[in-house]
């Protein structure tokens, strides 16, 4: 049943070369952190700590090999599988910059994604509001997943373990059917009055952001003075308290308000696997690429599903589940296009 359906997936969304190949094998963008200036006795020379930086992260290299080096390998193990790929947006498709509305992904992005998206079903998962997302991306050949996965664009096919009420049609720009799947549907008239509140609170703080991700809203303080942080985290704490439904998080520059219910990017995974006929599926192959503490959570499903890569974007060593690492935005280009050409040889 489920081959069936994935079969009727791939004639559906028009991908390219798929069919013959595999019967044979975010969030809110990411600020840049600010300057800050150390203790004259804690200064070392630039040289030592570049030596330094490069020894920590080659040993931090040996638990995270480089995706690009270990490309052959990696595919090796791909034979046979239904390659699935998710994406994060900001700091892996686009590069991190400081304005939110400015962290635009290059043609080259662009095209590499598209030509993934047409070998293997594809999506991007993202901490933004999906339509940002796809904004940006504007690939319609891809699956969108905003607000940290509780807004989802995904396969017409609806998942029966799901309630059927967040679950609704849509067509997508071509005319297909997809399933929009929004599990924190309940709290949207919640967060239209938050949104309204902090925006009319925050006003008085010189730099304070304060984002619309639809089912989550981020208060971006890169731009706020050192002396005025305590003042809009104690605003918005005080908002929050407000309404008992949601928490807050944090992230880089960033303190998120979220429903709480228990969903993430990793529960966004599963639901898109389960939509596409790969409900403990022992022949599929996700790869997953993201450079967020929020993409963690989908590095655990991927873990304890004991199947798949997941793969950190990363120039610095950190704490990760990821099995496998890329520097920076141009690595992942790299990745992509060298997968969609091992796609197309593999289909041949």
């Amino acid at each position: 049943m489920r081959e069936n359906l994935t079969r009727w997936f791939y004639q559906a969304m028009g991908f390219q070369n798929g069919l013959a190949r595999t019967q044979r094998i975010e969030s809110i963008s990411k600020a840049t952190k600010l300057n800050k200036t150390e203790p004259k006795e804690e200064s070392k020379p630039a040289d030592q700590m570049d030596i330094s930086t490069d020894v920590k992260y080659t040993s931090w290299l040996k638990e995270h090999p480089s995706a690009l080096s270990s490309f052959e390998e990696m595919m090796d193990a791909a034979k046979g599988k239904w390659v699935v790929v998710f994406l994060d947006y900001d700091g892996t498709l686009s590069p991190i910059v400081n304005d939110p509305e400015r962290a635009f992904m290059s043609d080259m992005m662009r095209s590499a994604v598209g030509d993934v998206a047409k070998l293997y079903p594809t999506a991007i998962i993202s901490g933004r509001s999906r339509q940002k997302v796809y904004g940006f991306v504007k690939l319609d050949d891809v699956f969108y997943a905003g607000s940290h996965g509780m807004d989802i664009m995904g396969p017409a096919i609806q998942a029966s373990c799901y309630d059927g009420k967040y679950q609704s049609k849509a067509l997508d720009q071509k005319g297909n059917e997809l399933t929009v799947f929004q599990p924190a549907q309940d709290f949207l008239p919640s967060i239209e009055k938050m949104l309204n509140e902090l925006e009319e609170t925050t006003s008085e703080i010189n730099g304070a952001l304060v984002e619309d991700n639809r089912f989550c809203i981020s208060v971006h303080y890169r731009h706020v003075l050192q002396e005025d942080l305590g003042l809009l985290e104690k605003k918005v704490q005080t908002l929050v308290a407000k309404y008992p439904g949601f928490h807050l998080t944090r992230g880089k520059k960033v303190i998120e308000i979220r429903p709480s219910i228990k969903w993430n990017k990793g529960d966004a995974l599963v639901y898109l696997l389960e939509t596409l006929g790969f409900t403990n599926s022992s022949d599929v192959l996700p790869i997953y690429i993201g450079d967020d503490k929020t993409d963690e959570d989908a590095f655990k499903v991927l873990k304890c599903r004991g199947q798949g890569y997941p793969i950190i974007v990363s120039s610095n060593p950190r704490d990760s589940l990821a099995s496998y690492s890329l520097r920076d935005p141009s690595e992942v280009l790299s990745f992509l296009i060298r997968l969609a050409r091992w796609g197309e040889v593999s289909a041949v």
